[in-house]
């Protein structure tokens, strides 16, 4: 029997599509995605109030077929199926660096129904078929991603351009994150004015600490394509949906633990899976107040448990979050549901669309007209490489089925409390964390991860799946837990290891040409090898921007300080050039270690005197924005005979970039030209 799964009206980030098709049949999944294609284009922004009043009608009538179909048991709950879709990156072959050619490589794949377009120019996304808990479904599984990548590589090939399976890509810049590289669409600008017209503040900003920290705003909320992820869905019956779901939220935890692959962001090391702060913030249109009101982000993982039904998540997300986006409502549900059918609930799915939970609630309509309810899990990242996604993947449903045979309601063995704290240690701190789990009972993410795996062995043998296919993949899961090595700590060591001898876009560089070699072996993680700058053949700095070089953290000072203080400070650490900024950021001079020989020699005779920053800076230095072509610098360097140059935006101090970076990069080249 075959079965089309047609899903929420994702908008955002990992899903922007009417739904993934869950079936077999090519002419059916042509058809299909013609029609969900064409469908796209209806959602549009809230313009006046009575398409404000008519849409929230469409939406409170939803959910009331929604419950009615639960009440009187209409949902298919004689199969299980499983699903996946796999996000994924395109970098250039040279700079390795976001490669923005998504339009151009869909136009020359038009007859790859199963890939689509993402938020960002850089981004593709990829429908796997969904296919019945059982058997070899997760060798299928891996052969059909695989397949399907090595497809879309062929492609781009043609276009100097790699993927890059990561949850956050290591050589993403801010500046790739402008609107500019949006992916131009119409549901995707809407989605993006909607959430700037509920933005309290004046910007979005992020502030995430971790090993390095990260504290930056930015204009729009299109950092939410910084992530990618490989999103995974199980068939519920609608009577196991709140234990189930439940179970979902408990592993959510140990499951980021283990699967963690999102560690660096804009040259920042930060938590091992910043996907989850990154999403939250990017989309916060929150603001600070002086009084204590709360306000619910819209990425989130939930409050409390589930406690009747599926319809808590839906009723409490209306309750809290204003509709941002509305659509054509062509269908009456409550009338379809007088007449016996079975209706789409478009307008919930819009909703539903722009509130993001990190294990999502799905309604969809099977083939056979029943309708069903899934999770979705979206919290694995993408990659790093499909072995370990399978792995992540297979290890996640077992324990959702042993974990609902061994254990029943989880809310009698644990807190919500801990099961949301143990998701936020997860994210942080990866493997390296410590969980509370039943009982109250402290245990690392190790430890617990050993504890899981003959849970998850136990669920999948229950599904029938086959011995072969258990064995490889919670062997996958078993060796990265006993290595302690996950993706992001093998980034993390990487990284710290390149940057002793390079600077932070050389090392950023090597580490993502080394992921996309190990990518393409399909060896799991835990058995990569520490990469070495001499692993970098292709790295062309002649195409890089200041930013990619520039130093950002300084040393200043300001213009009223003595000379004393900037001489020791340079001598301290070893600097030639300081810039004076004033009590706002803004530059207003330069101090070279040539001004203070020259101050030295002129007032050696009067070593008392008390001389100022102000009286000996450079007034009104020649400065670069972060935006100019590297090769730009060195000959505006040349030109003007000087050593550095402040790095600006508008008047404020941004970085500074020196004769000595411009070195480093001379000695990499001549080294490998050897």
């Amino acid at each position: 029997m075959i079965i089309i799964f047609i899903d929420l009206l994702y908008i955002v980030g990992s899903n922007q599509k009417f739904g993934i098709l869950f079936g077999s049949s090519n002419n059916r999944l042509n058809k299909i995605t013609k029609n969900i294609k064409m469908g796209e284009q209806k959602v549009s922004l809230v313009n006046d109030q009575k398409q404000m009043q008519k849409f929230v009608k469409s939406l409170l009538n939803d959910v009331s077929a929604l419950e009615y179909m639960i009440e009187n048991d209409w949902f298919e709950s004689d199969v299980v199926r499983i699903g996946a879709e796999q996000e994924m990156v395109m970098v250039d072959k040279d700079t390795f660096k976001p490669a923005l050619v998504a339009m151009e490589a869909l136009d020359k794949m038009t007859h790859y129904p199963w890939v689509e377009t993402e938020l960002a120019k850089f981004n593709l996304e990829t429908n796997l078929d969904p296919r019945v808990f059982e058997g070899d479904c997760f060798s299928a599984l891996e052969e059909e991603n695989s397949g399907k990548l090595n497809k879309i590589q062929d492609v781009l090939d043609g276009m100097n351009t790699s993927i890059v399976l990561t949850g956050i890509l290591p050589t993403l810049r801010k500046y790739h994150l402008e609107m500019e590289n949006l992916t131009p669409k119409k549901r995707y600008f809407a989605l993006m004015e909607a959430l700037d017209k509920q933005l309290i503040g004046q910007s979005y900003e992020l502030r995430i600490v971790g090993i390095d920290e990260l504290l930056v705003k930015h204009s729009s909320p299109l950092l939410e394509a910084s992530n990618t992820s490989f999103q995974v869905h199980l068939q519920v019956a609608p009577k196991d949906f709140v234990k189930m779901y439940n179970i979902a939220q408990a592993l959510a935890g140990p499951m980021m633990a283990i699967a963690a692959n999102s560690p660096i962001v804009f040259g920042k090391r930060l938590w091992h899976e910043t996907r989850i702060a990154l999403f939250q913030q990017s989309l916060d249109t929150r603001t600070t107040h002086d009084h204590m009101r709360e306000r619910s982000p819209r990425v989130s993982f939930g409050r409390d448990w589930l406690h009747d039904s599926i319809l808590e998540i839906y009723k409490e997300d209306i309750a809290r979050f204003r509709v941002l986006l509305s659509s054509d409502v062509e269908e009456d549900s409550q009338a379809m549901i007088k007449n016996g059918q079975v209706p789409k609930l478009r307008s919930l799915q819009v909703h539903n669309s722009t509130v993001y939970r990190w294990n999502r609630p799905c309604y969809g309509i099977s083939e056979n007209g029943k309708p069903h309810l899934r999770i979705e899990n979206r919290i694995l990242p993408s990659g790093p490489t499909v072995l370990d996604e399978v792995a992540n993947s297979c290890f996640w449903l077992g324990c959702m089925i042993g974990m609902a045979d061994e254990v029943g309601d989880i809310r009698k063995m644990m807190s919500f409390v801990d099961a949301r704290d143990n998701f936020g240690k997860a994210a942080k701190f990866g493997v390296d964390s410590k969980f509370t789990w039943f009982n109250d009972e402290k245990i690392s993410a190790v430890d617990l991860i050993q504890r899981l795996i003959p849970i998850a062995r136990k669920g999948l043998e229950s599904r029938n799946v086959n011995k072969a296919d258990i064995d490889k993949y919670l062997n996958v899961i078993q060796q990265r837990a006993e290595k302690h090595m996950t993706g992001a700590r093998w980034m993390l060591r990487a990284f710290t290891k390149l940057h002793e001898n390079s600077n932070t876009d050389e090392a950023l560089s090597v580490l993502t040409a080394t992921m996309i070699n190990n990518q393409q072996s399909n060896k799991p993680v835990h058995e990569w090898e520490m990469p070495s700058i001499d692993d970098l053949k292709l790295y062309k700095p002649s195409h890089l921007k200041v930013s990619e070089f520039m130093l950002t953290d300084l040393y200043t000072v300001q213009k009223d300080d003595i000379v004393d203080l900037v001489a020791e400070l340079m001598d301290w650490n070893t600097i030639r050039y300081t810039p004076v900024e004033d009590t706002k950021g803004k530059l207003v001079g330069l101090v070279t270690a040539r001004l203070l020989l020259r101050n030295y020699i002129k007032n050696r005779q009067n070593p008392k005197k008390t001389t100022l920053v102000s009286e000996i800076m450079i007034q009104n230095p020649i400065t670069v924005t972060q935006e100019t072509n590297i090769l730009d610098a060195m000959k505006l360097m040349k030109e003007n005979k000087i050593g550095c140059l402040p790095v600006v935006n508008g008047e404020e101090l941004v970085g500074l970039i020196s004769e000595t970076e411009f070195l480093r990069i001379t000695a990499r080249l001549i080294e490998r030209m050897k």
